[in-house]
C-alpha cells in the first residue's frame, strides 16, 4: 500500500470534529498552536454513563493534539448543587483514566468579570432590567411561527437599568421581580435570540461563593464568556445547544472579549433500556426504588463501577459508538459485549457454586486433603495459579445434578461420569432424599489415575462441573444484578418509566459456597465466577466477614454473534 493510500485511510478513520481541529491547525487558526478543550459539567448530580462520551472526546482529542483539557464547574445555579457532587465527578473523571492537572475552573471564578461585563453591556444601551413575570414573560416571547414582542422595560433609562441592576446586586428586590436580559431581537426566528435573561435574582447559598452573591449569571451567557476567558480553542457540546449556538457567538463577540472560540455539537449517547435524565435519575432515589447514587442498577459513573464495569471496556464502547452528527440509540448489548470483552482478558477465574448441592465421593479417604494447581487466567500466562483444596466431600451447582437427565443432557446423573474441573472423573453411584423425594446429596466415586482430566485408557466425558470445596467452603451474599427496566424505551408506552421497572432487577443468593482463595477479595477486583458470570466485591457491604459481591455481567453474549452475522 503507497504513502498515498496510507494517507486516504487515515483521513476516513477521522471524525468530523478531528477533521475540524486539524484544517483548523493547518490554517493557523489555533492560537499558538495549542488546541484546548473542556469538560463542563454542572455539579447538581453524579454523571452518567453518558457523560462518558463527552469526557473521553474532550480529553481524547486534547491529548491526541498536544493540548489540554480544561475541568470547569456550570456552578451558576446554587439551589441544586454540592461540594458532595464536585468530588464523585473529579472522581469519575480520574476512573476513566483521565486528569486535567491544573486546569480546574469554576464559572464562578468568573462572577466578578461576569458582573462587569453586564454593567458595561447596560451602560452601551444593550441588556436592560425587565420586570415582566413568567407568565407575560413567555407570552411576549412569541413562537417558533411568530415572532415575540418587545418588553414594556425595554426602552428603559440606561441610568435606570444601572440603578435597578445594582440593587439587584445589593439584594434590595425580592427573587422574581427583575430579570437582566440582552436586547437583541425579539422577532429573530431563534427563540434564544429574542433578548435573552442574564442575571436573575436568587437568594441561595453557594457552595464556593456563599452568600457573597444573590444574582447569579445565566448559562448562556456564563458558558461562552468562560471559554473565551480560558482560551477555549473548540467548545464540544452535545447536539441540544445547536441552537443555542447563536448566542455563544454573541456572548464571545462582546467588545472587550479578545478570544472567541467556537462551539461545535456532537450526537449524545443514547442507550436502550436507560434512563439519561439527572431529574428522573434522582427521582429513583428518593423514590427508594434504588439504594442510591451509585446502585450498580443505575447508569451512573459510580454505578457502573461498583457494578463491576473497567474503565477500559467504557472507553472501547464510546470508541466503538464512534462520533455522529445524528442522534441514535446504542443496543445496550453491544455495552455489555465490551463490557465481557475487557474482562475476559483481565478477570481472575474463580469457582462459586450459587446454587450448591452436596457430592460425597465415597472411596476418597475421609480425613486427606490436597491441593490442585489452576490457573487463574487462561487469556493471561503471567495471571499465575492458584492451589484449591479438594476433598472427600464437595458442592456442586444444583443444576448440574439430574435424576432423570433428559435428552442431551451430559452432566451427573446416575451411572454418568463427567469431570471436576482442574479435579477428577466422577461417576454417580446413589443419591440421598428427604422424606419429601427432594435430593439432598449425591454420593459418587472417583477415578485416581484421571486427575487434571486425562486417563491411562484415554476416555473422555462430555460434562464438566465446578466445585468447591465442602471443608473450606467461604459462604457469601451474591447479588445478582439485571436491567432496571423491562423495556427498551421506559415509559414509551404508558407515559410513566416506573410502570416499566424490572422487579427482577436484583435477585440476592445468600447460600452461595465461594472457594477459600476468594477471602482475599477486596472491591475492584475482577472476577469470573465459572459459568455464571463475572462479579467483583461490592464497595459498600463487602468484608472478609461478610463477603459481598455484585454480578458485573453474565457470560450470555449475543452481541458477538449479532456482530459475527454482520461481517
Amino acid at each position: 500500500m503507497g504513502d498515498v493510500e496510507l494517507d486516504k485511510k487515515e483521513e476516513k478513520s477521522l471524525n468530523f470534529l478531528e477533521r475540524i481541529i486539524e484544517d483548523d491547525l493547518a490554517s493557523g487558526r489555533v492560537p499558538g498552536n495549542v488546541v484546548v478543550t473542556r469538560f463542563p459539567p454542572e455539579p447538581n448530580g453524579y454523571l452518567h454513563i453518558g457523560h462518558i462520551k463527552s469526557i473521553c472526546l474532550n480529553f481524547g482529542l486534547a491529548e491526541k493534539y498536544g493540548g489540554r483539557c480544561h475541568l470547569r464547574f456550570d456552578d451558576t445555579n446554587p439551589e441544586k448543587e454540592d461540594m458532595e457532587y464536585i468530588e464523585s465527578i473529579k472522581r469519575d473523571i480520574r476512573w476513566l483514566g483521565f486528569d486535567w492537572g491544573t486546569y480546574e475552573y469554576h464559572a464562578s471564578d468568573y462572577y466578578g468579570q461576569l458582573y462587569e461585563i453586564a454593567l458595561k453591556l447596560i451602560k452601551e444601551g444593550k441588556a436592560y432590567v425587565d420586570s415582566l413575570t413568567p407568565e407575560q414573560m413567555k407570552e411576549y416571547r412569541g413562537t417558533l411561527t411568530e415572532a415575540g414582542r418587545n418588553s414594556p422595560d425595554r426602552d428603559r433609562p440606561i441610568e435606570e437599568n444601572l440603578r435597578l441592576f445594582e440593587e439587584m446586586h445589593a439584594g434590595k428586590h425580592p427573587e422574581g421581580k427583575y430579570l437582566l436580559r440582552a436586547k437583541l431581537d425579539m422577532a429573530s426566528p431563534n427563540i434564544n435570540m429574542r433578548d435573552p435573561a442574564l442575571y436573575r435574582i436568587k437568594f441561595a447559598s453557594h457552595p464556593r461563593t456563599g452568600d457573597t452573591w444573590c444574582i447569579y449569571p445565566m448559562y448562556d451567557y456564563t458558558h461562552p464568556i468562560s471559554d473565551a476567558i480560558e482560551g477555549i480553542t473548540h467548545s464540544i457540546c452535545t447536539l441540544e445547544f445547536e441552537d443555542h449556538r447563536p448566542a455563544y457567538d454573541w456572548a464571545t463577540s462582546i467588545d472587550g472579549i479578545e478570544h472567541a472560540p467556537h462551539q461545535y455539537e456532537f450526537a449524545r449517547l443514547n442507550i436502550n433500556y436507560f434512563l439519561m435524565s439527572k431529574r428522573r435519575l434522582l427521582n429513583l432515589v428518593k423514590l427508594g426504588i434504588v439504594t442510591g447514587w451509585d446502585d450498580p442498577r443505575m447508569p451512573t459513573i459510580s454505578g457502573i463501577r461498583r457494578r463491576g464495569y473497567s474503565p477500559e471496556s467504557m472507553r472501547d464502547f464510546v470508541s466503538r459508538v464512534g462520533v455522529a452528527k445524528v442522534e441514535s440509540v446504542v443496543d445496550y448489548n453491544l455495552l455489555e459485549f465490551c463490557v465481557r470483552e475487557d474482562l475476559n482478558k483481565r478477570a481472575k477465574r474463580v469457582m462459586v457454586v450459587l446454587d450448591p448441592l452436596k457430592v460425597v465421593i465415597d472411596n476418597y479417604p475421609d480425613d486427606q486433603v490436597e491441593y490442585i494447581e489452576a490457573d487463574n487466567n487462561p487469556e493471561d500466562p503471567l495471571a499465575g495459579t492458584r492451589l484449591l483444596p479438594f476433598c472427600r466431600e464437595l458442592y456442586i451447582e444444583q443444576e448440574d445434578f439430574m435424576e432423570t437427565p433428559v435428552k442431551g443432557y451430559h452432566r451427573l446423573f446416575p451411572g454418568n461420569e463427567i469431570r471436576l474441573k482442574h479435579a477428577y472423573y466422577i461417576t454417580c453411584t446413589s443419591v440421598v432424599k428427604d422424606s419429601e423425594g427432594k435430593v439432598l446429596e449425591v454420593h459418587c466415586s472417583y477415578d485416581p489415575g484421571s486427575k487434571g482430566g486425562t486417563t491411562a485408557d484415554g476416555r473422555k466425558v462430555k460434562g464438566t462441573s465446578h466445585w468447591v470445596s465442602a471443608r473450606h467452603a467461604i459462604d457469601a451474599e451474591i447479588r445478582l444484578y439485571d436491567k432496571l427496566f423491562t423495556t427498551e424505551y421506559p415509559g414509551g408506552t404508558t407515559g410513566n418509566y416506573l410502570d416499566d421497572l424490572n422487579p427482577e432487577s436484583l435477585l440476592v443468593v445468600n447460600n452461595s459456597k465461594l472457594e477459600p482463595s476468594l477471602r482475599d477479595a477486596k472491591p475492584g477486583d475482577y472476577l469470573q465466577f465459572m459459568r455464571s458470570g463475572y462479579f467483583t466485591p461490592d464497595s459498600h457491604d463487602h468484608s472478609a466477614q461478610h463477603p459481598v459481591f455484585n454480578r458485573s455481567v453474565t457470560l450470555k453474549d449475543s452481541w458477538a454473534k449479532k456482530l459475527q452475522k454482520m461481517n
